[in-house]
This record gives structure tokens, C-alpha cells and sequence, in this order.
């Protein structure tokens, strides 16, 4: 993730009270939130390490076909 183009915000006292960020940034940040919070969870935590190690994988073109929505 790169911090280009961020800009912090300051008060009329010179306090820091906000960040302007690129919104590719920011929705990176809000996957890695999204992440975090699932894996609190113990079961959730176990369900996402077992399907990012699962060798099943099935391309997107036939999940489509499948469902019949093909382009």
C-alpha cells in the first residue's frame, strides 16, 4: 500500500484531527479491518485458513456457466 497523496487535516489550533486518504487506500484499509474482525473468531479464523489452503479451485467461467450467467 503505498501513502502517496495523503493529506492530513488540521484545526484552527494546528491539531491534527483527520487524513485525507486515495480511496484505493482507503478500501484497502477497510479490507484489512473487514480481516481483522473475522478473524476474532475462532471458528471464523479456522474457516478462512482452511479455505486459503484448499487446492480445490474452480474457474470462474465455469462457476458462471454454471449458474448460468455466462457474458
Amino acid at each position: 500500500m503505498e501513502l502517496t497523496n495523503v493529506q492530513i487535516v488540521t484545526n484552527e489550533d494546528g491539531e491534527q484531527t483527520a487524513v485525507l486518504v486515495p480511496i484505493d487506500v482507503w478500501r484497502e484499509v477497510e479490507s484489512w479491518l473487514e480481516t481483522a474482525h473475522l478473524l476474532r473468531s475462532d471458528a471464523m479464523r479456522e474457516r478462512l485458513l482452511a479455505a486459503r489452503a484448499s487446492t480445490m479451485r474452480i474457474p470462474m467461467n465455469e462457476v458462471a456457466r454454471e449458474f448460468g450467467v455466462e457474458g
